[in-house]
């Protein structure tokens, strides 16, 4: 009874495993290889880098079939299923990835909704409808090569994503039938997330996912926005929601940040985006001699006052070290003054006039401090410049007179005995 049990179990179990096991014949790869065209070839060739594979996972575990066979009409029986429409691609792939049971064997931390979620994004409505164009799994993860989205080369790694996007986002004829622009991955590639990811190699950065979703993947909408930005700039967004614009831009239906930062291109912000910057954004709502744009000249101001004292301070040390002068602590000083100019290009979100003022004020004492031990230091590098010319002058005459002296010795007579 006892080895019954055990033999029940053994085979229970062997059964709740894949069937494909490392090293196991595979005549369904074996064969694709063989082919001549290519379209048929590359499942056998891509496979082997495959995630499902290094799980243990072979060709009849997506498409049925016999793969220890090696006719293709045994190979190719009554479990055989090929390969699905497109259509029907989010069920076949779900048909694993939403059972949770299946899915925990071999890593309980993968999500087992995203079938559910991607009937939520635009892609997945779109099929709903019948558009045989929208993206499904296959079109972002790759079909027999696909890898997990934390290995470089996979099509969902973070710095690939732009362009697997892109595949479609990027295509006028695929789009035109959507009325969707095609420029938003080369927006994208100008903007300062992109050179984060790009140039940093910043993984942190955010791509299109980020903002728009995976799976769920849909635009954002205005009154989301902002919410989505918070994701990582939360200091910005407080500093906005407690500043005038907030109602403004709820009243007149507004997006927060993108109404000032763009949303693909956004680039760096500066202080020339200020009131008569090169780049002014208030101008965009307020007329010139308005309060509000007075408000933002002065802004502008200050921080242009504050950001060349900050250079005069920084150019004074760099000449004074140079010149041989130990100055780290005024460079330590100086960076004091580095993180004020920070926080107060963070508070132009806030509007707050004051609190930035204060905090120059607090900033301008430390940079007015490096600027004396700059001087000082300057004043330190002459005084020793001086004293080497002296030293070096009386150097030279000591030479002389000795040189003078030995001469004059050498150019007595000696006396006979």
């Amino acid at each position: 009874m006892k080895s019954k049990f055990v033999s029940v179990l053994t085979v229970s179990l062997l059964l709740a495993l894949p069937l494909s096991l490392p090293g196991q014949k595979n005549s369904c790869i074996e064969c694709h290889k063989e082919l001549d065209e290519e379209k048929l070839r590359a499942p056998g060739e891509s496979y082997t880098t495959d995630i499902h594979r290094q799980f243990g996972l072979g060709c009849q575990d997506c498409h049925g079939g016999n793969p220890l066979q090696d006719d293709m009409e045994l190979a190719k029986d009554k479990s055989f299923k090929g390969a699905p429409e497109k259509a029907k691609i989010p069920e076949f792939c779900a048909s694993c990835h939403s059972n949770s049971e299946y899915m925990r064997r071999f890593n309980p931390n993968i999500r087992v909704d995203q079938l559910q979620v991607y009937w939520t994004s635009q892609h997945g409505q779109l099929l709903r409808k019948g558009d045989p164009n929208v993206a499904v799994c296959t079109d972002c993860h790759g079909v027999h090569g696909i890898q997990a989205s934390n290995f470089p080369k996979s099509t969902t790694f973070a710095w690939n994503i732009p362009q697997t996007c892109g595949r479609c986002h990027s295509s006028q004829d695929y789009m035109k039938a959507y009325g969707i622009p095609v420029n938003q991955v080369d927006d994208y590639k100008q903007s300062v997330h992109a050179r984060a990811l790009f140039e940093k190699k910043d993984l942190s950065a955010p791509v299109c996912n980020d903002c728009h979703g995976n799976h769920g993947a849909s635009p954002p909408e205005v009154t989301s926005i902002a919410f989505v930005c918070r994701q990582c700039h939360s200091s910005a967004g407080e500093l906005f929601s407690q500043s005038p614009h907030k109602p403004a831009f709820d009243g007149l239906g507004i997006s927060e940040c993108e109404a000032c930062h763009g949303n693909h291109k956004i680039l760096a912000p500066n202080d020339e985006m200020l009131a008569a910057g090169r780049n002014d954004i208030c101008s965009q709502c307020h007329d010139t001699g308005t309060e509000p744009y007075d408000a933002g000249l002065r802004m502008k101001k200050n921080l242009d006052h504050y950001v060349a004292s900050f250079q005069t301070a920084q150019d004074l040390l760099e000449r004074a070290e140079k010149q041989g002068v130990e100055v780290s602590e005024p460079r330590y000083k100086l960076q004091e003054a580095s993180t004020t100019l920070i926080l107060v290009r963070n508070l132009t979100h806030g509007l707050a006039l004051t609190a930035m003022e204060a905090k120059l004020n607090e900033g301008n004492k430390i940079i007015a401090e490096v600027k004396a031990l700059g001087e000082a230091a300057l004043k330190e590098a002459r005084f020793r410049k001086t004293g080497l010319v002296v030293a070096t002058v009386f150097i030279f005459l000591l030479a002389l007179a000795l040189y003078l002296k030995i001469r004059e010795l050498l150019s007595k007579p000696t006396s006979s005995t």
